[in-house]
């Protein structure tokens, strides 16, 4: 994000997409307190489902594993049920875009069923928690099927590792890849022409992991999912009544005293609104970094574990810090945590999260006018919701800020809502542009408590 009105790369492919179609034990919450609507702030989880445009589905038991096609993986069991590498399925070799190197790597692959979506679909986020030692990654794929009754191509959702060493590939998206009718934006799968009606009504998704040939370590995978939207273009959105205040104590990070911090990821800090958002709730979540994970950085440096969130949710073809996925996995590299990419529909979703004890990384863009209190205009930016005040405007940790003491924001609900949830604006120049649509990382406990489960799953996340 930068602080100012100009094109992010996201932002410019996605006004490209615009224009072809005209358990765990919740940390503290500060004097919460019901003001209307339910009195724990949650929603029944099935009358939720029915009326959201969202269809988020994960498979993540052991008996989710069980029902998918394996070549050469074996499952692991546990509190985290997942899939492993066990006998490989074979030998390939992978020629690193962004370091030139060519090297063999033993694989094995796992494809999910047929998903068939509850709300057939112009856009598709995956997402995925996983654990990949150093000379291990893992790639996922989506292969869709069509309204018409035909097929997309398999796409690369994006190639992963936690790590960036001499040992690691370069974690990336990748660009280029189309069938004419649908496109990957970075790691978003887009209907290229929704006018015509088209829509996907079903998904596969496949996992391939990789190590090193003849080594004993492997990847695993604990969580893979993704969310198929149909958002109807909207400048505006209905207003939602205010039902829960309520303010949690979430760590406050400034992206912008980093600013020119290790331009190699994606300029430096003033475009890291994502991993400090990320950093933020990680943290808020009990996630912490050893004092030899951030040797690395210089010591000089405050708040040394946002450039590390930096570092290590960087898409290298992207060329930035924003890849909604791969925060989502930084997030789950944390022991006890998991992370996802959904949309939300209203305040009241983020008021029932709120309610549970679970902060949620939104994405938005607007002019400076467009918002009270920002002080800046942005053509992407994510944020830090972390409460609610008496009158339902919404209290977040933006770190689009000075320092850390000013991160804290109140920003007017109205407002607030309508540059969350719109799918179309007008740019500084006047153009209409696109607008995220509802956009949410969701981080929480890998043990959620009862009432945690309930606010996730009225969400349609399970």
């Amino acid at each position: 994000m930068s602080r100012v009105e100009q094109p992010s790369r996201r932002a410019l492919l996605a006004a490209a997409v615009a224009a072809a179609v005209a358990g765990g034990a919740v940390p503290a919450v500060a004097h919460a307190a019901p003001i209307g609507g339910t009195g724990d702030g949650t929603a029944d989880p099935d009358r939720a489902a029915a009326r959201r445009p969202v269809d988020y589905h994960a498979w993540t038991t052991l008996q989710d594993w069980r029902h998918g096609t394996a070549r050469g993986t074996r499952l692991v069991a546990g509190a985290r049920p997942g899939v492993a590498i066990g006998t490989p399925a074979g030998t390939a070799d992978y020629t690193d875009p962004h370091t030139g190197t060519t090297a063999a790597w033993e694989y094995a692959t796992w494809t999910s069923p047929v998903h068939r979506l509850a709300v057939p679909a112009t856009e598709v986020i995956a997402s995925w928690n996983a654990h990949t030692p150093t000379g291990t990654w893992i790639e996922v794929e989506l292969k869709g099927g069509y309204s018409d009754g035909t097929d997309t191509p398999w796409y690369v959702m994006g190639r992963w590792t936690a790590g960036d060493g001499d040992q690691d590939i370069r974690r990336t998206s990748v660009d280029d890849q189309s069938d004419g009718r649908s496109s990957i934006w970075t790691d978003t799968f887009s209907i290229d022409d929704a006018s015509t009606g088209l829509r996907l009504t079903s998904y596969r998704l496949r996992l391939t992991l990789h190590r090193r040939p003849g080594a004993r370590t492997t990847p695993t995978v604990w969580r893979l999912g993704a969310m198929g939207s149909d958002i109807p273009d909207r400048f505006t959105v209905p207003a939602s009544i205010p039902r829960h205040a309520g303010e949690l104590r979430v760590p406050r990070y400034s992206q912008e005293i980093h600013k020119g911090q290790y331009p190699e990821y994606d300029n430096g800090g003033e475009a890291w609104c994502s991993p400090t958002s990320s950093q933020m709730i990680v943290e808020y979540w009990g996630g912490r970094l050893t004092a030899e994970q951030l040797a690395w950085v210089d010591p000089s440096y405050a708040d040394p574990q946002v450039c590390h969130a930096a570092r290590y949710t960087y898409d290298h073809q992207y060329a930035g810090c924003g890849n909604w996925p791969f925060n989502a996995a930084y997030a789950a590299t944390f022991e006890g945590i998991q992370g996802v990419v959904t949309r939300l529909g209203s305040l009241t979703d983020l008021e029932t999260l709120i309610a549970a004890g679970i902060p949620a990384i939104t994405s938005q863009s607007f002019l400076e006018e467009e918002l009270t209190g920002s002080g800046y205009g942005t053509s992407g930016h994510l944020m830090t919701v972390i409460g609610f005040t008496a009158d339902g405007d919404v209290i977040a940790n933006d770190p689009a800020s000075d320092d850390d003491e000013a991160v804290r924001r109140v920003y007017k609900r109205r407002e607030w809502e309508n540059i969350w949830l719109r799918t179309k604006r007008y740019n500084a120049s006047g153009k209409v542009v696109s607008g995220t649509g509802g956009v949410c990382y969701l981080y929480f406990p890998a043990r959620p408590s009862a009432r945690q489960r309930k606010a996730l799953a009225a969400l349609g996340v399970r």
